[in-house]
């Protein structure tokens, strides 16, 4: 399993991704899910992928090749973002028609973000289907792979005016709180900070298992949300909050 994703603010977009392809008593794999395309100057592009491996890794492989081989459409000459992920929803459904009939899942999704000279910077999610949705002012994030456990603590932080180092932190304790929740997501977690205008790669972070800021970042999520408990109003007292309108009898 997988986590990523895209935190688009007005100050740029952060990205964060973990590591883990396969999970077990015995087997512990990794393969990074971040991978960046750019011109200084011109554009800064970054690609997360979540699902079938072999696709992901037939579409990134196809995405590089256009660039060698210096073809009309690739990811250093198209004009806009949009173009972009349909640029690469039409990769991935090319790579999983490739392996169709054999019965498992070859699906593959793709977050594709950052900016092109001319254009604002934007995030799209690319489903295996090859279409796409974008990032909005109500939700100014985007999420592939394991999504249900990292996405309370976005929904609550997470707005436009948001600085992107609170980006970058508020991800991490998402990414936190997926690991906690399944282990089958795990470091090494990249994280990657792009600012808006600057059409420079940004601010690039790699934190294994063994990062002590990485367990930081739990301990302090995890001594905070004790405390926040604690202080939450005991049950007993609703009897005398609602009992002027009635709410809470059953």
């Amino acid at each position: 399993m997988t986590y990523c994703v895209a935190i688009s603010v007005n100050a740029g977009i952060c990205f964060i991704s973990d590591s883990r392809t396969n999970a077990g008593v015995d087997n512990v794999s990794t393969y990074s899910k971040m991978h960046t395309f750019g011109r200084d100057g011109d554009r800064q592009i970054a690609l997360l992928s979540a699902g079938n491996l072999a696709t992901t890794q037939g579409v990134i492989g196809q995405l590089e090749k256009d660039i060698r081989q210096s073809k009309r459409q690739n990811l250093l000459t198209i004009a806009t973002l949009e173009d972009a992920a349909d640029y690469v929803g039409e990769i991935n459904v090319a790579q999983q028609e490739k392996h169709t009939g054999g019965g498992a899942s070859y699906e593959a999704s793709f977050i594709i973000g950052g900016q092109i000279a001319g254009e604002d910077h934007k995030a799209f999610l690319v489903y295996p289907q090859g279409n796409h949705i974008t990032t909005s002012a109500d939700t100014p994030f985007i999420q592939i792979g394991e999504s249900k456990y990292g996405k309370p603590i976005l929904d609550r932080i997470i707005s436009l005016e948001s600085a992107l180092d609170t980006a970058a932190v508020c991800g991490l304790v998402s990414m936190d709180s997926t690991m906690r929740s399944n282990l089958t997501v795990g470091p090494p977690i990249e994280v990657l900070i792009y600012e808006t205008n600057s059409l420079l790669v940004g601010r690039r972070y790699r934190y294994e298992e063994s990062s002590e800021y990485l367990r930081e970042i739990n301990r302090s999520w995890d001594a905070r949300l004790k405390e926040a408990f604690a202080t939450m109003p005991p049950i007993s007292w609703s009897e005398n909050w609602d009992a002027s309108t009635g709410q809470g009898e059953g």
